[in-house]
């Protein structure tokens, strides 16, 4: 069997092929991916399978991994077996330069094809983002190629036929596009009539459109660009993580180890241990901890026990984008003595949105949406600026010292995050608005819209 596009936990794979009575004898990916941690290599290793690669985009997009004996390396027009399923290997650059799609027949029904595995090529309603290589890889002078470039794939992957199936990596809520539909798979010919990228006729509107409103890249990003062209480390399991002492915590910290607690926002409020950053573990652990968690540190976790299988959830997580310095973790439980000597609870100061008015009024603070560009340009409280919150701590000089700092975010969980680690950086004065815009917005309170530029048409 072949698994394509295979995250880190190798695991879930080999149990679901022997579940059906199968064994995996290939891997491959679409691309060298941005937004995670390829399993490629891993899963090849553990189900000792040869690799399938690209050999497209030139000598600065080539694999660094694997050798005759393990990976075999692909281009446009070249194809290959599993079983009685023929896969077709068809050059779809502009996400990326080396980027392939697959498309499948199965010969023992058919000999024409059933449908394309298009990875971060076409997807649901949108397509691949061109600018990665420049916003996040700091690839300079990239955006527009890779633009222009993807058009020109699009115009090629249309003259293909309108029954073919189509299964991209993602869906909804991706950052490598801007409006993935939320429904798993499509066909062309429906792709052809409800994705803006397909029915963009004209070149250089479909470069202005694609560039526009694109959401702020991780800066985690140009490390899986790295680390997944080099080779990611073989796991071969994900690692036992020790349980240490919460006192303990505070001397880890001094010698620079990162404290991620991973309770609700309101619990991590009420009261936390100085230092720590507060990342929720919840399907958005994994992205916020890439923006905020740097890779040359030690990691200790703080958990919530009442979910049994929550460190496990929190390693793998972190694994899935190459964070594997997690050192220890701390039950929550543990913060309820508050026998850390010489260490005080901290709080961060909560505010609802007719307090935020008042206070907005009478001048005594000031307020910064750590919402995205794109959310931002949509409407926002009056003379608010915006640094959405992975840019918080590198443009931290622009933010006011001599009042009340009201961070806000769509509904208030990103802004819980963002007083975190401003706290943790060292400011004190830091309020987070309860409930945030959504909730401005339903109070009917003063908002600006500027006009909108570059909106999909």
């Amino acid at each position: 069997s072949l698994v394509i596009d295979p995250n880190r936990d190798a695991d879930q794979y080999i149990r679901a092929a022997e579940e059906e009575g199968l064994r995996i004898t290939h891997v491959t990916e679409t691309h060298i991916h941005a937004d995670f941690l390829s399993g490629t290599r891993e899963l090849a290793a553990c189900a000792e399978a040869m690799m399938y690669l690209s050999n497209e985009g030139g000598p600065d997009w080539t694999y660094a991994f694997g050798g005759d004996d393990t990976r075999v390396l692909v281009s446009d027009g070249d194809s290959f077996m599993v079983g009685n399923v023929k896969l077709e290997v068809l050059h779809t650059p502009g996400h990326t330069p080396e980027h392939i799609s697959f498309m499948i027949t199965d010969t023992a029904a058919a000999d024409r094809p059933m449908g394309v595995f298009t990875g971060d090529f076409v997807f649901v309603g949108d397509v691949g983002r061109p600018d990665l290589l420049e916003r996040a890889a700091g690839i300079v002078g990239t955006m527009e190629d890779g633009a222009r470039t993807l058009f020109r794939s699009l115009q090629r992957f249309k003259s293909l036929p309108d029954y073919l199936q189509l299964w991209p990596a993602h869906g909804a809520g991706s950052a490598c596009g801007k409006a993935l539909g939320a429904v798993p798979s499509s066909t062309l010919g429906y792709e052809r009539i409800a994705n803006w990228g397909l029915t963009q006729e004209d070149e250089d509107r479909f470069v202005e459109v694609i560039l526009a409103g694109q959401p702020e890249p991780p800066t985690y990003f140009a490390a899986m660009k790295r680390m997944n062209k080099e080779g990611p480390a073989i796991l071969n399991g994900l690692p036992h993580v020790p349980e240490v002492t919460v006192h303990a915590l505070p001397d880890h910290m001094a010698r620079g180890a990162v404290v991620v607690d991973t309770r609700h926002p309101g619990a991590f409020a009420e009261g936390h241990l100085p230092g720590t950053i507060n990342i929720p573990l919840n399907r958005s652990f994994n992205t916020w901890a890439g923006w905020l968690v740097p890779y040359d540190k030690d990691i200790y976790l703080i958990i919530d026990e009442g979910r049994e299988t929550a460190l496990a959830e929190a390693v793998r997580d972190l694994a899935m984008i190459g964070l594997d310095r997690v050192a220890g973790h701390v039950p929550a439980a543990a913060l309820q003595s508050w026998e850390v000597e010489g260490v005080s609870r901290g709080t961060i100061t909560q505010i609802d949105v007719d307090q935020l008015h008042e206070r907005i009024q009478r001048g005594e603070v000031a307020v910064v949406d750590v919402r995205g560009a794109s959310e931002w340009q949509e409407g926002h409280l009056p003379a608010v600026p915006n640094i959405p919150v992975g840019y918080l701590l590198a443009r931290r000089d622009e933010l006011p010292r001599d009042r009340p700092l009201v961070l806000h975010c769509q509904s208030g969980a990103r802004s819980a995050i963002a007083a975190s680690v401003l706290q943790a950086a060292g400011m004190t004065n830091v309020v987070n608005l309860v409930g945030g815009y959504a909730e401005w917005v339903r109070r009917g309170l003063p908002v600006e819209v500027p006009e909108a530029e570059g909106a999909p048409v």
